[in-house]
């Protein structure tokens, strides 16, 4: 049953969809009444969890992932590890650890090493390999969500229409440059935009909603995507706590009920150990944890975070955080 805000969004989109919809989506016998929605998204993402047939493959699967910047640092050194899917893991270091490389490099927008060992494949399919993309990166990219920690929306442009831009990679090229886009798949991006609870908004500017509708937008486009994966950098950096906890809070929701593989940067360790059953830690590019976030403990971040830490907690910040581990939330001790 939808709510009244969902059917009048709908209605209006139906209006402003209809004079430049082609007569081929127009008389049909059914359009308005056969669009996806976000159970049909449900479904796709399902059916898609469970292709191809055979031994189950790693969501994510990297190995011996090296990227050195100019001047010799290394950012990432020689890393391994997989992710299984349907897992919700967070990244978290300090400062200049190496976890936002790291994750840019799953979906190919930092390149390895050149000439190394380096391989980072998502079910079963290379992404890359040695520092150079595989030739069907597009199609790979198609399954993964990207959410940034500025949001990436096109401010000018209504919030719906930045969700649209998530179907990008799946419909013809001339239709995306055209904004060509069927009625089916507007409905889906104002389903979507009511999961995450701003499809009031559709038709604003995404200029004038907030940080944390904003963050929610991009969420919202990576479930028009159908991305397999999602992969969020610091999402919660620039927001309120309650903003955070929103955002982590849906991030787990798409996760649980979705089946969608989630991989988060975080820096506010209070967040990874709420929201992610495992948490993978770097400190100077190399992996220093990896396993169950009940197993962190105050030993364990001081040597994650050397002398951050200890700033932090003479700004106050890491008395908070020490009592985190007296009682995590939602940790069952």
């Amino acid at each position: 049953m939808q709510d009244s805000v969902t059917t009048w969004v709908i209605a209006q989109l139906r209006v402003r969809g209809t004079e430049s919809e082609p007569d081929s989506n127009r008389g049909n016998g059914g359009s308005f009444s056969t669009f996806t929605g976000l159970s049909q998204l449900v479904r796709n993402v399902r059916s898609k969890s469970t292709h191809p047939t055979g031994p189950c493959l790693a969501a994510i699967r990297i190995s011996n992932l090296r990227k050195t910047y100019p001047g010799g640092r290394r950012a990432v050194d020689g890393i391994s590890f997989g992710i299984e899917p349907g897992e919700m893991v967070a990244l978290i270091g300090a400062s200049g650890s190496g976890k936002s490389t790291l994750l840019r490099q799953i979906n190919g927008l930092v390149l390895a090493d050149a000439n190394s060992e380096s391989v980072v494949e998502v079910f079963g399919q290379t992404v890359q390999r040695g520092g150079r993309l595989a030739p069907a990166v597009r199609e790979r990219r198609a399954d993964i969500g990207f959410i940034f920690q500025q949001f990436n929306l096109v401010e000018r442009l209504p919030v719906a229409t930045n969700v649209l831009v998530g179907l990008l990679p799946k419909v013809p090229r001339w239709r995306g440059l055209l904004g060509r886009f069927t009625l089916a798949e507007r409905e889906q991006a104002i389903k979507a935009l009511d999961r995450v609870g701003i499809a009031e908004q559709a038709w604003q500017r995404a200029s004038t909603l907030s940080g944390g509708q904003q963050q929610r937008a991009a969420i919202a486009r990576a479930l028009v995507q159908g991305a397999r994966i999602v992969l969020a950098d610091e999402p919660i950096a620039s927001l309120d706590p309650e903003a955070s906890r929103r955002v982590m809070a849906l991030l787990a929701e798409i996760n649980r009920d979705l089946g969608v593989t989630v991989v988060v940067c975080l820096h506010q360790v209070e967040y990874a150990l709420r929201f992610c059953p495992r948490v993978i830690a770097l400190r100077e590019g190399r992996i220093v944890f990896d396993g169950a976030s009940k197993n962190l403990d105050p030993a364990l971040l001081a040597e994650i975070y050397g002398s951050e830490l200890q700033v932090q907690s003479e700004a106050g910040v890491g008395r908070q955080a020490d009592s985190m581990f007296i009682h995590p939330p939602g940790v069952v001790s």
